[in-house]
């Protein structure tokens, strides 16, 4: 039954299979125009998904996608998702310049703003790629006019992770020199209607799983294709209901793709990430959105 109590946040990365940062030593920037591209037909699949169940989410859009496919921006933003950034062409932070950033999520935004004719609030890090040597990402977020960030993944991982923060929404303070920090005064969910003091960038994080000691991924991606569904229903409902807390779920229109082209020369590890239970995305993303309930990440701001 439909978790009537909480209102979770559905969130949709909008990138194609390759390019992806598993694949990226084998699929560098200057060679995606020569992949055969499958992520407006993929998105359309989760267009359709959401549109069945009557769900509106938020979509962190690639700035190479939303050139190429600008109809399908347009698309999301008609059909009353929320249209968020994803940066220009996936590069996590850890492997660019803080100009380079600075440029990447300026630029994105512009062009994003341009094709819907409205605001941008929300920003992604491509690989949730915001790590303690790059927490100035938050200052060049806040000066560039992004009210949210949800690149935080509280985990240990090869490719990102910042463990020791909190995993449901608060607020990031600047403590200068490009230096932040969680704001562990900030509350619940419900009190983001009060706007703080300057320096501060609402963070909506990856929420985790608290079994056994430690912290457990269970919210989207890969991890919603590696564990059963049951497992997966019953992480995210005991979020909800014995933790009291709303998540943020995340997924990518190529995870409902089984049919996508094989990426040659990929490393085991990357391919076995990438391309397990492909096939069982769609029916298990249609049993979550009947079993919990979802909203965009921009109904849950202040006012402007």
């Amino acid at each position: 039954m439909k978790d009537g109590h909480k209102s979770n946040f559905l969130s949709i990365d909008v990138e194609d299979y390759f390019q992806v940062s598993a694949f990226e030593d084998i699929s560098p920037r200057n060679s995606w125009d020569g992949f055969e591209p499958r992520v407006e037909a993929n998105t359309d699949r989760v267009l359709r998904c959401l549109s069945d169940a009557s769900v509106k989410g938020t979509f962190f859009i690639l700035g190479w996608v939303a050139e190429r496919f600008p109809a399908l921006i347009r698309r999301i933003a008609e059909e009353g998702h929320e249209v968020a950034c994803h940066g220009l062409n996936h590069e996590r932070l850890t492997g660019i310049s803080r100009e380079s950033f600075r440029r990447d999520i300026r630029r994105g935004k512009k062009l994003l703003e341009n094709l819907t004719g409205r605001p941008v609030w929300g920003f992604r890090a491509p690989s949730f790629s915001i790590s303690p040597d790059t927490l100035w990402a938050f200052d060049e977020l806040l000066e560039a006019g992004y009210r949210y960030d949800s690149s935080v993944f509280p985990i240990k991982h090869d490719f990102y992770g910042l463990p020791d923060w909190p995993d449901s929404p608060f607020w990031v303070k600047s403590l200068g020199d490009g230096q932040w920090v969680p704001d562990l005064f900030s509350g619940a969910v419900e009190d983001f209607s009060n706007i703080p003091a300057a320096g501060r960038v609402l963070e909506i994080p990856i929420p985790t799983l608290k079994l056994l000691g430690r912290k457990w991924p269970i919210a989207g991606g890969g991890y919603f294709r590696l564990y059963p569904y049951f497992l997966t229903r019953w992480g995210l409902r005991h979020i909800n209901e014995a933790e009291g807390k709303a998540f943020v779920f995340y997924v990518h229109p190529w995870e409902f793709d089984p049919q996508q082209p094989v990426m040659k020369g990929a490393r085991l590890k990357s391919r076995v990430r990438h391309y397990l239970n492909l096939d069982k995305t769609e029916s298990r993303f249609r049993s979550l959105l009947k079993d919990f309930s979802f909203g965009r990440i921009c109904d849950m701001l202040p006012p402007p």
